[in-house]
């Protein structure tokens, strides 16, 4: 019976993680092989999937220096966990999936016990620290990737890597969407406009306000247009509630958590925050405004770091921007003032909503394959030995 360790640290992690460990445990299966055993770091979804949890990992998600430094000495005490279990329990394989400030740390101790590492999500090195591929050549034996352009990058700096393709679009295409609830908010005299504010709680603080403003002065431009508010969590609605002023009660708003994809399968167009929900626009061919928000000092540092054109996944799949997309640095007022724009040449014609989902619809078709969590589970059995011939791993390639 294999044992393997995962140490998963965000919500979207979580749901990837558990989608895994249900085909890792359908490719045992199927293969006449021993179920596997699973336990480590992560959330409720892998616990419902059947992980053993040692530690809630995706309570403590952060994102910049500034959320990390408070929580260190957590971090570190749930590592030491880690090196616990891999001494008295002796894991065949740790899986790592993104979150990797933490999770070089539990490959660090895992190859200490020459326990194999694989990485799923891995961290986008080709964006920001490049450095760091040598610290990943030291710890982790097998990358499996997400976006169509990874393997190459990889390939020319001798790292052992799969194209598995990304679990974003296996979620798109098994989730059953509530087509009562659709049906239901479907009705409106008007376009519809889903606005994602994140799923992380500081997300939620610096951008809903961008896209607050944003809704006020599209309400006056587009007064018959609706605007769809999806919160990952309860909590976030009530934080985006509270924001509204008095002034803003007759705004046309309205608000839901746990709804995201049938939100967006209802509405004409997104008004988003930078993330991998993108890739659920691409799927869903749905045109797209994105805006994100960082303080100076996380820019001034992340300018020496990161090497990208574009911070939208669609945008960097097709090497332009299909997504119009605005970064607002300390100050918002001009990425807002951009956005509203965008999002007023989207509600005010149907041929520029057309252009972008013929743009996404050819992205999907190129890229939008399901299966990665099946490929990922099928080639991580197949090292360590788990996986008979009666279950042939087929390489994902890439569509050009």
């Amino acid at each position: 019976m294999p044992k393997i360790f995962f140490s998963v640290g965000e919500p979207s992690g979580d749901l990837h993680a558990a989608n895994l460990i249900r085909s890792l445990q359908s490719s045992s299966e199927r293969a006449a092989a021993p179920q596997p055993k699973f336990r480590g770091f992560g959330g409720p979804r892998m616990r419902d999937a059947g992980c053993s949890l040692d530690f809630d990992l995706t309570n403590l998600a952060v994102v910049g220096f500034a959320e990390v430094l408070p929580k260190l000495r957590e971090f570190f005490r749930v590592a030491d966990i880690a090196s616990d279990v891999f001494e008295r329990d002796r894991p065949d394989a740790v899986i790592l999936v993104d979150f990797p400030g933490f999770n070089w740390h539990i490959a660090k101790r895992a190859k200490r016990f020459r326990i194999p590492v694989f990485y799923y999500l891995p961290p986008q090195l080709w964006a920001w620290g490049a450095w760091r591929l040598r610290k990943m050549r030291g710890t982790v034996d097998h990358v499996l990737c997400n976006l169509p352009f990874e393997p190459e990058w990889y390939a020319k700096r001798k790292m052992p890597v799969e194209y598995v393709g990304h679990p974003f679009f296996d979620e798109v295409v098994e989730r059953r969407l509530d087509q009562k609830f659709i049906a239901q908010w479907s009705t409106w005299d008007g376009l519809q406009v889903v606005v994602l504010p994140g799923s992380r709680t500081r997300e939620v603080n610096s951008i809903w306000p961008m896209q607050l403003a944003a809704i006020r002065e599209l309400s006056k431009r587009h007064p018959k247009t609706r605007f769809l508010v999806a919160c990952y969590q309860d909590r976030h609605c009530l934080a985006c509630q509270r924001a509204m002023t008095e002034a803003d009660q007759g705004l046309n708003v309205e608000f839901f958590f746990g709804r995201t994809s049938e939100l967006i399968e209802i509405a004409d167009c997104s008004l988003m925050k930078s993330g991998s929900v993108s890739l659920e626009m691409v799927a869903r061919h749905k045109p797209s405004v994105v805006v994100y928000h960082v303080s100076r000092s996380f820019y001034a540092i992340g300018r020496c770091l990161v090497s990208l054109k574009s911070m939208s996944l669609p945008n960097m799949m097709a090497g332009k921007t299909v997504m119009p997309e605005f970064l607002a640095v300390g100050s918002t007022a001009k990425a807002t003032a951009q956005a509203i724009d965008a999002m007023d040449q989207l509600l005010g014609s149907s041929k520029a909503r057309d252009s972008q989902r013929a743009e996404l619809r050819v992205l999907s078709e190129a890229f939008a394959t399901p299966g990665a969590s099946d490929r990922a589970a099928r080639l991580i059995l197949k090292h360590l030995g788990a996986e008979t011939a009666q279950v042939e791993f087929k390489r994902l390639t890439r569509t050009t």
